[in-house]
């Protein structure tokens, strides 16, 4: 493709976004995405360690590792939880990296959609930043249902540390009881985000140093007190057991999921650049920082526990083993649920950040015409602190409606986490891929540039979207004896791709232009 044939990437060297006396001048932010075609809607209200913030409570580590460790139980325990963790964070890195390089020239609300559009050759852009963009929005939303459900599902794990006398849990946690506080927590988000959108900043910062004043709480306790014992380090770092009926090898990789869910939330940060100062080197930088500090929290919160870890066989019983194993550490119930309390908070911030994030991605395809009814969807309520409340509302109504798979199928939290990563990847790997294709040369324009060193990020990157893809459509277990414990991912993934198809036949054939240019 000639350069005149794209649009020419904008430069973002610091010098560009800053005024006299070093401080971030939002204006020039402003220029920014006007020479990328957009009209500045929205607040820029964050700067890099609030974006980063925010970036880490999108990941919520240690609850999102929290929630999903049954799968490595079952993959593979401890080996998995372990290893597993940091082969993925360190996959992951490559991610940020990759992505930030790219974000770097092209920082728009558009994220990776966006950018493909932009780095894709003009014959096939169209489709590809089409494609891209139903991939992010299908990610977003089905993340952002899975925290919530997730919420919900750990919530009644930790009610029932309390039992009855015959030793059950005191919520039977029937469907209809689990979909009402689903219902009930994704309401709340909702509510947070679009009611208290200049706040949120100041609630981002607030997790962090709720999540490490939690997490010292809970390392203390449960290794002074280890009521059943510690394990030995060779049992932590070593012991490998498969449950899921899988090969060894092929289990350990579907035990992964566990760590993919909880860093899946990667690049949904670049959504929120028309609400940074300077995003064009503040999220890049908070991107791959957030990383590192996930890595390290995830390895504080789970060596401790796999110390302490109860019979792997029993936990697995469990759809959520870690309120079980923090009871069987402090040998009581009002300790363990005390104990379970910082996460719980967690988990409701990190779905007011998933809600935050996706009404940004979802109105960014919209203003572009992508979305049926866009007209509607790309508004921006500028009574609300310049919210896209209608953006909002619409990915609540979806995550609501899939959220009631839940009465078919005990197995919808694996479906909804599986899609969202399977959703996610690929739309990551869809601009990095484009760019090889096109030697790099657009991002050697970046701040961010990675050098020689990002060839070897961006294939790792894609190579870890060609393995997630069918990675993630796999039942946890086998042989699948139980049709509602069948992993549903591969349904709901089909039945987006079916919307998004039909719509570009439909309509985006003849009329969808991409962003403009």
């Amino acid at each position: 493709m000639s350069d005149t044939e794209r649009k020419k990437p904008i430069s973002t060297t610091g010098d560009a976004l800053r005024v006299e006396g070093g401080e971030v001048d939002e204006g020039s932010a402003d220029q920014l995405l006007v020479s990328l075609g957009y009209t500045p809607e929205l607040s820029r209200n964050r700067s890099t360690l609030q974006v980063a913030f925010m970036s880490f409570v999108l990941a919520s580590i240690p609850y999102g590792l929290a929630t999903t460790l049954y799968y490595p139980l079952v993959g593979g325990g401890p080996v998995t939880i372990i290893w597993g963790w940091v082969a993925i964070s360190a996959i992951i890195l490559c991610v940020a990296a990759s992505l930030g390089e790219i974000t770097s020239v092209y920082p728009t609300a558009g994220g990776v959609y966006y950018q493909t559009f932009m780095l894709a050759p003009p014959r096939w852009r169209r489709i590809a930043a089409w494609t891209c963009g139903w991939l992010y929005v299908v990610g977003n939303v089905t993340i952002t249902l899975a925290v919530n459900f997730g919420t919900t599902l750990f919530l009644v794990g930790c009610i029932n540390v309390f039992e009855t006398e015959d030793g059950e849990g005191v919520l039977a946690g029937e469907p209809y009881q689990v979909f009402l506080i689903f219902l009930g927590i994704t309401l709340l988000c909702n509510a947070v985000s679009s009611l208290g959108n200049k706040w949120l900043p100041i609630l981002d910062t607030f997790a962090i140093f709720w999540t490490f004043a939690g997490v010292i709480a809970i390392v203390i306790c449960v290794l002074a007190i280890a009521k059943e014992g510690r394990r030995d380090a060779s049992y932590v770092f070593t012991h490998f057991e498969v449950n899921s009926g899988w090969t060894p090898g092929w289990s350990f990789f579907v035990g992964l999921l566990h760590a993919a869910y909880a860093t899946s939330s990667t690049g949904m940060i670049i959504s929120m650049c028309e609400e940074v100062r300077a995003p064009a080197t503040q999220v890049p930088k908070a991107m791959v920082l957030t990383i590192c500090l996930n890595t390290l929290a995830g390895l504080l919160f789970m060596i401790p526990l796999v110390f302490v870890l109860p019979d792997i066989q029993g936990l697995i019983l469990l759809a959520q083993p870690v309120p079980a194993i923090i009871k069987s550490a402090v040998g009581n119930s009002g300790g363990a649920f005390g104990l379970l309390i910082p996460l719980l908070v967690l988990a409701i911030i990190c779905g007011i950040g998933c809600t935050t994030a996706t009404s940004r991605c979802v109105y960014a395809f919209a203003r572009d015409g992508a979305i049926p009814g866009s007209k509607y969807w790309k508004q921006i309520n500028h009574k609300l602190d310049d919210v896209p409340f209608n953006a909002m509302m619409l990915s609540m109504v979806v995550e609501i409606v899939l959220g009631a798979i839940y009465f078919g199928s005990s197995a919808a939290f694996n479906a909804f986490s599986g899609v969202g990563v399977i959703a996610l990847t690929a739309s990551y790997a869809t601009p990095i891929i484009v760019s090889m294709i096109d030697g790099r040369k657009t991002v050697r324009t970046a701040s961010f540039y990675l050098g020689p060193f990002g060839w070897f990020c961006n294939i790792v990157s894609t190579c870890w979207s060609l393995l997630a893809i069918p990675l993630f459509c796999m039942p946890t277990t086998v042989p699948v004896t139980d049709p509602t414990l069948m992993n549903y991912a591969s349904v709901v993934f089909v039945g987006f791709t079916a919307i998004a198809g039909g719509w570009y036949l439909a309509w985006g054939r003849k009329h969808y232009t991409g962003p403009p240019t």
